[in-house]
């Protein structure tokens, strides 16, 4: 979603939560942290880095071929890679690092759910030293099985190397699995194997074992079995944020790192629930995480606040119709030119 749209939603949503502290230099890392590069402002994927511990990429909702290196010891942008050989990108949306220590990046947004009969995703070998750099990509072609769709969450398997995407709806999306690999030589089919709620984005835990989605206001932990997430999953208490976008594991798998767009933008950790406790979710503030009680069922569900946690939902709840809204009127007036 772009940033002109989402500019009511985020100022509605912030003025309700409290600011977050200083960033403490050379903090431990894998922690919160806010983005203080003046050039990321639309952050709309997040992936933690293989090669360098601490470190996190990121890349703006943007039609630029960037991608960033962000040290979550001190929120500074300690690389900045410059795509070739992909043309010029249209929507990107997620990142992800695959086991082979490749950086995936999914070129997969269509504001108007369904305008481009086909959609990209970029790879690139994980730099092994940091800093400013240019680096040849490969570009791999997208077509879904079922027709053209909108999407925002791009994850690739930590053992077997499979990409999937979820695809985002307002009424739920669809899980899809690409090829067991992928081809430049022709277009890769994405097929539908499971339905989802309202996703953003999403990730695999280090194991392989579990899937997170993302949405606006919840985000939610499925075991994963044979292929595919079971069950309605778990929720893992996404923090409030003004554009909730973001999600990923920390390295270790012990916590998720949820990120958002916008200037000086703040990635919140919140620590994973306790196997022997599946119904407790931990409930993050845009400070740190905490715990509160148990929440709804029901799949991509907020859960049960109080006071002014639960009148900061309802605002942010109102704004985000606002922007659907004003992005609808958007669609009828016409959508982004592709290449």
């Amino acid at each position: 979603m772009r940033s002109a749209l989402c500019a009511l939603g985020v100022a509605a949503a912030l003025a309700l939560l409290p600011a977050g502290p200083a960033l403490a230099q050379g903090q431990e890392p894998d922690r919160d942290f806010t983005i203080g590069d003046a050039r990321i402002t639309e952050s709309s994927g997040l992936a933690a880095s293989h090669a360098h511990p601490g470190v996190y990429w990121t890349h703006n909702d943007q039609d630029a071929p960037l991608i960033h290196g962000i040290d979550s010891r001190t929120g500074k942008t300690v690389a900045t890679l410059t795509l070739t050989g992909v043309g010029t990108p249209r929507d990107m949306e997620a990142i992800a690092v695959g086991p082979d220590g490749d950086i995936y990046v999914g070129d997969i947004g269509d504001n108007l759910d369904g305008s481009w009969d086909h959609v990209w995703i970029y790879r690139f070998p994980e730099p092994k030293t940091l800093g400013n750099r240019t680096v040849a990509a490969r570009q791999y072609t997208v077509r879904y099985a079922d027709g053209p769709r909108n999407a925002e969450a791009l994850m690739v398997h930590p053992v077997t190397g499979r990409v999937y995407i979820a695809s985002k709806n307002e009424d739920g999306g669809g899980l899809y699995a690409g090829p067991e690999r992928l081809s430049s030589s022709g277009p890769n089919v994405f097929r539908r194997i499971a339905e989802v709620p309202w996703v953003t984005d999403g990730a695999f835990s280090p194991d392989g074992e579990h899937l997170v989605l993302r949405g606006y206001f919840s985000a939610r932990e499925y075991p994963w079995k044979n292929g595919r997430p079971e069950g309605d999953g778990t929720s893992v208490g996404a923090p409030f944020q003004g554009q909730a976008e973001s999600v990923t594991y920390t390295p270790d798998g012990s916590a998720f790192m949820f990120g958002s767009e916008g200037r000086d933008s703040r990635v919140i950790r919140v620590d994973r629930t306790r196997a022997d406790h599946p119904a407790q979710e931990q409930r993050g503030t845009p400070d740190r995480p905490g715990t509160a009680a148990p929440t709804s069922p029901a799949a991509g569900g907020p859960g049960d606040e109080q006071g002014n946690a639960t009148f900061g939902f309802l605002v942010l709840a109102g704004a985000t119709a606002l922007v659907l809204g004003a992005k609808r009127l958007l669609r009828r007036g016409g959508g982004r030119s592709g290449d």
